[in-house]
């Protein structure tokens, strides 16, 4: 008799489904012997896993749109405003949200280029010992993309568009030497490892197909697929960030009309639109949320600037010559001016330039800002008391909160 039969019990005369119950518990007590393979857990490393379709990453953000139609509702609407008030206004105003913007951006790409050092860079190509030459090339090259430049999806599947508005080529004698302009080591090594066209071709072809995205969700799907191509270092955003600029106001741009808005604000709302953590639905949400945001700043930007304008027409009509009007332009269009950047950009004398400087700040219409001696900066002072005086007359006594409220109405 097995040593692992129960004693007793008369295993000749037990009916057939009592053995199988038997043979069952005889092989519960072999606690010893290893179990069926298909019950021992699978330790072996996972293998490598699909990549996901072209089609299925458009269909993820297409889902990701629908889910976020109410708020891409209220973003059009805020930008559709803004379009509409740099149609009416001078051509000032878009380069003043242009150097706002371009300056938000290199704190957020780690340039930190302030607003004082990069209207001085533009204005008179003047850096300071401790300015690094990239950053403000770099930044340089924001601003210029920023107030024109060709727009980077002129053409359907056309990679010159890209290159040409990147200024990046990989054919000598083209567009701007990497090397030559001062660009980052890093770029200078991408574009040599590669060739950009092979790289951008399969970027443009996800935004492709994605032609039928709204162009504000278009612009974040090519924010975040931009590294995926590898067309710029992972942690170099600003190109990326650039292009979606520009792609997001594809539709508020026909040909023939006033130019308006050239680039949607994003990173005058903060960081968090440009954050890649999450599946599309979020990173949707973050985008639209900083994008509402800069464009509520910027239309205030320009209520502000609109109210200091009229303001100082009316304090400033006794003044007689051509250079009061033209300060009074140029501080409309930039964000900070030194009197030796008012020389260059009027022509006037600079006695004639401090002069006038003088008797505005002693009027209140601007303020120094430096606080030194030397090399000093004013920029113009917004009141509410001046923009209570100006902005019914200018705009019908309807603010930006007003006119959305409006348009979102009709939606």
């Amino acid at each position: 008799m097995s040593r692992f039969r129960l004693p007793n019990i008369d295993y000749d005369e037990m009916p057939p489904e009592d053995m199988e119950v038997s043979d069952d518990w005889d092989d519960a007590d072999l606690w010893f012997l290893p179990g069926p393979i298909e019950d021992e857990p699978d330790y072996l490393p996972p293998g490598p896993a699909p990549e996901p379709k072209e089609s299925d990453v458009v269909d993820a953000w297409r889902a990701a749109e629908g889910g976020q139609a109410a708020q891409l509702a209220r973003v059009a609407a805020r930008l559709g405003i803004l379009d509409e008030r740099l149609r009416r206004g001078p051509a000032g105003w878009r380069h003043r949200l242009a150097l706002i913007e371009a300056a938000d951006l290199s704190w957020r790409t780690q340039g930190r280029i302030g607003l004082d050092r990069l209207s001085l860079y533009m204005a008179l190509r003047v850096s300071t010992v401790t300015d690094d030459a990239q950053a403000l090339y770099r930044i340089g090259w924001t601003v210029r993309r920023l107030t024109g430049a060709p727009a980077p999806l002129a053409r359907r599947s056309d990679v010159g568009d890209l290159e040409t508005f990147l200024d990046r080529r990989d054919r000598p004698g083209q567009g701007e030497r990497l090397e030559d302009a001062k660009a980052p080591s890093r770029v200078v090594e991408m574009a040599e490892r590669d060739a950009f066209e092979d790289r951008a071709a399969e970027w443009l072809a996800m935004m492709d197909q994605a032609e039928d995205l709204h162009p504000v969700t278009r612009a974040c799907m090519g924010f975040h697929l931009w590294h995926v191509a590898e067309l710029s270092p992972v942690d170099d955003p600003l190109e990326a960030a650039v292009t979606a600029a520009r792609v997001a106001i594809a539709d508020l741009a026909p040909s023939g009309s006033a130019p308006g808005a050239i680039f949607a604000p994003i990173a005058m709302g903060g960081g968090g639109g440009f954050r890649a953590i999450g599946d599309p639905p979020v990173r949707l949400a973050r985008w639209l949320h900083a994008m509402e945001s800069a464009a509520f700043a910027a239309l205030r930007k320009l209520e502000e600037i609109e109210a200091w304008a009229a303001a100082a027409e009316r304090t400033m009509a006794p003044l007689s010559g051509k250079t009061p009007p033209m300060l009074r332009d140029l501080f409309t269009s930039w964000p900070l001016i030194s009197v030796q950047m008012a020389e260059k950009l009027t022509g006037a004398h600079r006695a004639t330039v401090q002069r006038n400087i003088d008797w505005m700040e002693e009027q209140g219409l601007i303020r120094e800002v430096t606080g030194q001696g030397r090399y000093r900066m004013w920029r113009n002072v917004e009141t509410r008391t001046t923009e209570g005086r100006s902005i019914p007359v200018r705009n019908d006594g309807r603010s930006a909160d007003d006119r959305f409220e409006v348009v979102a109405a009709r939606q």
